[in-house]
């Protein structure tokens, strides 16, 4: 009799989810039932799965402290009762047909069934039973073997296991399908795509008895292989009208889990060139590992485009369909994943749309991203994680932290002589994402990559600049202080076109207290203070005539600012031109998914840093 020697091994700390397979597809692949044994040890119970032979499935939660033989005992049971309900259908059928006059009509009632006996229920490890006092968390081992009367049952331990997959709701041909999904116990390096479409009723015709591909999962009748075996599709022309199909196994390079099936609806048409299509010729491929491509983007979130301010007054232009979030996310993924971006800092991001579609989409393409949530929208930083790890975030929320940080302390004494201007600036809810990322080239190489979106307020120059002093003593007290030497990226809208007081402030280091920005919303607020920062700055991308672009306004409000002791342009790819930014009279439009432009550029570690 088998036992676990010692005490109990250390268990693998993944969760993974269970699945059963059809006993008719054990059987067709002549293989030995499956029995799903799903155990971690942050959690107190593990859960078995299983088919009886009367085709119920048992799902069975208990605890892993709990000695075998008292599982084993309620498997028994449960069988008992399956083996009885199986019989009792069993008799009312033959009762059904005797008084209908079947086969059976006009016999006597005959004898009733005799009593179940309890099924014999062991677990066998290495062709030895496992001893009922060993603990559930031993003797359910990967590869044990459970037989329940004269059916037997190979033991799989935390198989690899979609827990979540989605396709997303609407598809349009040309844009890339990433299919959300969460996978325990695997991964997506190791796991198997098919994609299938829709076959055309002549197309399906002709198949019909065409031979199949033992190697692969046959498709239902009606669907036609398209060839693509990875994890994105991008459907053609010729899809338009057809619904797709995924096939996914999940594995882990060893082992595969129970197979999924999800179907889309049709494909639509797409809507012709877009205007990021013709810069995505400049970013064909991923930089080389000397460059890093930077992109920084405010999406225009779901919570302000779908208002009926925005469109009647915002963006009275703009198809009402194209202001559509699930319309909207076609063209942000396919923006987005075309840039092959190594950093890309977003702002107005939805959570829903950070998790249902951002994290897919651009996952699927090597990038891992984190986020933060300011009210009703936030910041997300993504990074391409064959050129960066994340090594620390020290994201701030600007009010909290002028009030309570003891960095700040000189500009809150300062912002308290008015304190009016004071309230207003403590009331606004701007963040600040600060990440900290070190090359997997080089582990030398590390980097402050900032993000943020500005206060937006025409009248709020003051705020802004109280905002952007708060986040360079943040962003120096991470690069200088925690990571002595750190290069800076600092993206975001900051919603200030070149001629305001907060762009010169980034780019002199310095803002005199005169200046016409501290009484940008009147006498009253005046707030008047000197301020300089020590950083050497530049605007990578320039000053663009405008990165906005909408019915009422255009200027530029964007910027990815680079630390000039470090990062050097290598390259900045060029923005839309002017014909293609109004071929729908302004942004956005069923062309382009937002009211601003993405800035992209490739930047070049320079020879001195660090």
């Amino acid at each position: 009799m088998w036992r676990l020697p010692g005490a109990r091994a250390a268990l693998l700390g993944i969760r993974t989810a269970v699945e059963q397979c059809s006993r008719a597809e054990a059987a067709a692949a002549g293989t030995m039932e499956r029995a799903v044994v799903r155990c971690v040890p942050s959690e107190p119970k593990l859960s078995l799965s299983f088919a009886l032979a009367d085709g119920s499935h048992k799902n069975m939660q208990r605890d892993q402290s709990e000695p075998l033989g008292r599982a084993l005992s309620r498997i028994a049971t449960n069988a008992l009762k399956g083996h009885a309900k199986a019989a009792a259908k069993k008799s009312k059928k033959n009762r059904a047909n005797a008084s209908g006059g079947g086969p059976c009509a006009g016999a006597g009632p005959g004898p009733e069934p005799a009593a179940a006996c309890e099924p014999v229920v062991k677990l066998y490890y290495r062709e030895e039973p496992v001893a009922d006092d060993v603990l559930n968390v031993d003797a359910w081992q990967d590869g044990a073997v459970l037989q329940i009367g004269d059916v037997k049952y190979k033991v799989e331990r935390n198989p690899p296991t979609f827990t979540e997959l989605q396709l997303p709701r609407y598809i349009m041909a040309g844009f890339p399908v990433c299919p959300k999904l969460s996978l325990e116990f695997g991964d997506h390096a190791s796991s198997v795509f098919r994609w299938y479409r829709q076959a055309r009723p002549e197309a399906a015709e002709s198949e019909v008895g065409g031979p199949s591909s033992l190697s692969r999962p046959p498709p239902s009748p009606g669907w036609t292989e398209t060839g693509v075996n990875e994890r994105v599709y991008t459907p053609s022309n010729a899809d338009v009208g057809l619904r797709l199909k995924l096939h996914c196994t999940p594995g882990d390079g060893q082992r595969v889990g129970t197979s999924r099936e999800l179907e889309s609806g049709p494909v639509e048409a797409g809507p012709g060139t877009c205007t990021f299509d013709h810069r995505h010729l400049y970013t064909k491929r991923v930089s080389g590992d000397e460059l890093i491509r930077a992109v920084s983007y405010n999406l225009l979130a779901d919570t302000y485009a779908q208002t009926e301010f925005s469109r009647t007054v915002l963006y009275p232009y703009c198809a009402p369909y194209a202001l559509e979030l699930d319309y909207r996310q076609n063209l942000i993924q396919k923006e987005l994943t075309g840039y092959n971006a190594d950093l890309i800092c977003l702002q107005e991001v939805d959570r829903c749309v950070f998790t249902d579609s951002l994290v897919p989409a651009l996952e699927a393409f090597g990038l891992e991203g984190v986020f933060r949530i300011k009210q009703h929208e936030g910041l997300a930083t993504f990074y391409r994680t064959s050129k960066f790890r994340l090594l620390s975030q020290h994201d701030i929320s600007f009010h909290e932290a002028l009030a309570s940080d003891a960095l700040h302390k000189e500009l809150l004494e300062k912002l308290g002589l008015n304190p009016l201007a004071q309230e207003k600036v403590l009331q606004r809810s701007s963040v600040l994402q600060v990440s900290v990322l070190q090359s997997t080239k080089d582990s030398s190489k590390k980097i402050c990559v900032a993000n943020t979106h500005l206060y937006w307020h025409p009248k709020g120059g003051y705020i802004r600049l109280i905002q952007m002093a708060v986040a360079l003593a943040h962003i120096r007290h991470v690069s200088c202080d925690l990571y002595p030497g750190l290069p800076v990226i600092f993206c975001g809208d900051f919603n200030s076109t070149p001629s305001t007081g907060m762009y010169q402030f980034a780019i002199s280091g310095n803002i005199s207290e005169d200046h016409e920005d501290w009484i940008s919303n009147g006498e009253e607020e005046r707030c008047n203070m000197s301020l300089n920062h020590f950083f050497k700055l530049k605007s990578a991308c320039g000053e663009p005539a405008y990165t906005n672009y909408v019915g009422g306004f255009h200027g530029c409000l964007d910027y990815i600012f680079i630390d000039l002791n470090a990062l050097e342009v290598e390259q900045v790819i060029p923005l839309p031109s002017h014909e293609e930014v109004t071929t729908h009279q302004a942004l956005p439009s069923v062309s382009h998914p937002s009211d601003h432009i993405a800035l992209v550029c490739d930047l070049k570690w320079k020879s001195m840093s660090v």
